[in-house]
């Protein structure tokens, strides 16, 4: 059903201290410095469609650095607007490409990276800074070292976290970064890594200004790299209304040409019908995430077009192990037996995603396809639970309140879950949590349940496993089931040690089984990614790994050029020498 879908419509550490809760409040208030205190009255201006597009999306903003970034809407759709990493993959052929790395070499089996940069990238000019130089491997050094040196000036700054190589314990894994010459770095491991390039090629892993870094140490405001953001994407930051909208004003100076629009405003304000009726109205031109419930509507209008695609994607239900009942692997496979996983593609999805077979995506080279975790069967749950002696149990289950790319109703979700599980004699108190504080609470361990999920730009398997489940991930904060296994580390750390496919895959159908027998998460779906826009628009790229640039995106009725514009770079070099596969 998913597929002829997509057919038919096409012929994102134990207990969390009060330090670090606060310093993320602090950065949510204080982000960025140029934010203004909200005005009534509409967000964008009128004019904007002479000149731009508006993007309409509900998600919350807690740093404009992609490095400290969990995942939403700093990593998949702003990142790829205002930063550009040393590689990139394809959206089409899944293939790692060069981006602001030329060329690339692997040496040592594995264990030694050698990056060419690519010459003449500008950095933005901004409000806040006026570069005085092209991308070096200055640059390069700083970005990397700033994350894994905890010694370095800037690695502490707004809070010192960046969690998605924290939970892959990328600093115990470098053993040093080089630079071998203006434009050329050594990267060496202390063991091979056959998913580091990969990882690399995230959003994750922007390239930053080191100008920009000493002239903020210069001036003692060193903090605001994360809030006034500088980078060598194809649009800049140029205005920030907390909880309305984000102005995006284009980089004249884009290394791969001028982007077709002037500007982009993200439109945070609107959520669930609010956001289908500023598209259907016009006063949105491009509508992420829309609720599969809409489909009809959006099919059936005239001035709507819909791209659809699968995605590196799963949503799933983290059980907190360290608290009883659930630390108890028996219970979790009880309550999992309780949760009538159709209904909710019918429900929520209506056609859009397929059932979760295992928390790594069917799009993933090393999916299995005989992984089983999913089975709907409500009285063998009442008689497991009444062995174990579970009687009127009572959970709470938090969720996100807003809309996700791999839940288009978190809300929803919830809901039916509770229904399903009072079936079976458990009471669940749906919580409703939204971005920042979600963060914070979940690390503070108190919940039982939580709605989570999982979107990644790279179709690596460790982009998965490890930061949603190894031990690390807990103390970077992206473990939300707080489950520890050092089987299960060891098994991941084998499979990153062998350059075959075939034996990586193995592995990973070892950590699979080791999951289904724990089962600290219970993978629910795994959803395409939707995007719904207006007639006029074209040059949109709906990947599988988060948005592309938007640098490529025009209207169709605006027919005159700039003059002197250079002539854009496909988005994705496939004749590279240093393609990878």
């Amino acid at each position: 059903m998913l597929y002829t879908l997509v057919n038919c419509i096409l012929s994102e550490n134990a207990r969390m201290s009060g330090k670090h809760f606060f310093a993320l409040a602090l950065m949510a208030l204080t982000l960025p410095a140029l934010a203004q205190t909200p005005q009534p009255g509409p967000t964008p201006p009128e004019d904007i469609r002479h000149s731009g597009f508006v993007y309409c999306v509900n998600d919350v903003l807690n740093t404009f650095n992609p490095q400290m970034a969990r995942s939403g809407l700093m990593v998949d759709t702003l990142a790829a607007q205002m930063y550009d990493r040393l590689l990139g993959v394809d959206p089409y052929t899944y293939r790692l490409v060069p981006e602001l790395a030329q060329r690339w070499e692997v040496a040592d089996n594995g264990s030694t990276y050698r990056f060419t940069l690519r010459r003449d990238v500008p950095f933005q000019q901004t409000q806040w800074f006026t570069p005085t130089r092209m991308m070096n491997a200055d640059d390069v050094l700083f970005s990397f070292q700033r994350m894994l040196d905890k010694k370095h000036p800037f690695h502490d700054i707004n809070g010192g976290e960046y969690p998605y190589f924290d939970s892959l314990q990328l600093a115990d894994s470098v053993q040093s970064i080089r630079k071998l010459g203006d434009y050329s770095v050594e990267i060496r491991l202390n063991s091979p890594d056959a998913s580091f390039l990969w990882h690399l090629a995230t959003h994750y892993a922007p390239i930053l200004s080191a100008e920009y870094a000493h002239q903020l140490t210069q001036i003692d405001r060193r903090e605001q790299i994360d809030r006034q953001p500088v980078g060598t994407g194809p649009y800049r930051l140029d205005e920030y209304r907390y909880g309305q909208y984000v102005r995006l004003k284009r980089n004249d100076d884009y290394w791969r040409g001028q982007p077709r629009m002037e500007q982009v405003v993200i439109d945070l304000g609107s959520g669930g019908t609010g956001r289908l009726s500023k598209l259907l109205t016009g006063e949105c031109d491009v509508l992420a995430y829309p609720a599969a419930s809409q489909l009809s509507i959006l099919r059936n209008d005239p001035r709507l077009r819909l791209s659809l695609r699968p995605g590196m994607n799963v949503a799933y239900l983290a059980f907190n192990v360290r608290k009883p009942p659930l630390d108890d692997s028996r219970v979790r496979h009880a309550i999992a037996l309780a949760i009538n996983n159709v209904r909710l593609m019918q429900s929520i999805y209506y056609g859009t995603a397929e059932t979760a077979s295992s928390i790594l995506p069917r799009a993933s080279w090393a999916f299995d396809n005989e992984a089983r975790v999913t089975e709907y069967n409500p009285e063998k749950a009442r008689q497991q639970l009444k062995a174990l002696g579970i009687h009127n149990l009572q959970l709470q289950l938090w969720v996100p309140s807003g809309s996700q790319s791999y839940n288009p109703s978190p809300v929803k979700t919830a809901e039916l879950i509770q229904a399903d599980l009072a079936q079976v004699g458990i009471n669940v108190t749906v919580v409703p949590v939204e971005g920042r504080f979600q963060e914070a609470r979940l690390m503070e361990m108190n919940h039982d349940l939580t709605l989570a999920g999982w979107a990644t730009d790279s179709n690596d398997p460790d982009s998965v496993f490890r930061p949603l489940l190894s031990c690390a991930a807990i103390r970077s904060q992206t473990n939300y089931a707080h489950w520890c296994d050092p089987g299960f580390d060891q098994v991941l750390q084998d499979a990153l040690s062998s350059q075959q496919l075939s034996r990586r895959i193995e592995h990973y159908k070892s950590a699979n089984h080791i999951l289904s027998e724990q089962l600290p998460v219970l993978p629910l779906a795994s959803s395409l990614r939707m995007q719904a826009y207006r007639y006029d628009m074209r040059g949109l790229v709906l990947s599988p790994f988060g948005n592309a640039s938007f640098a490529g995106v025009y209207r169709d009725d605006d027919h005159q050029e700039n003059p002197g514009a250079r002539q854009m770079e496909p988005s994705a070099e496939k004749t590279s020498a240093g393609e990878q596969p």
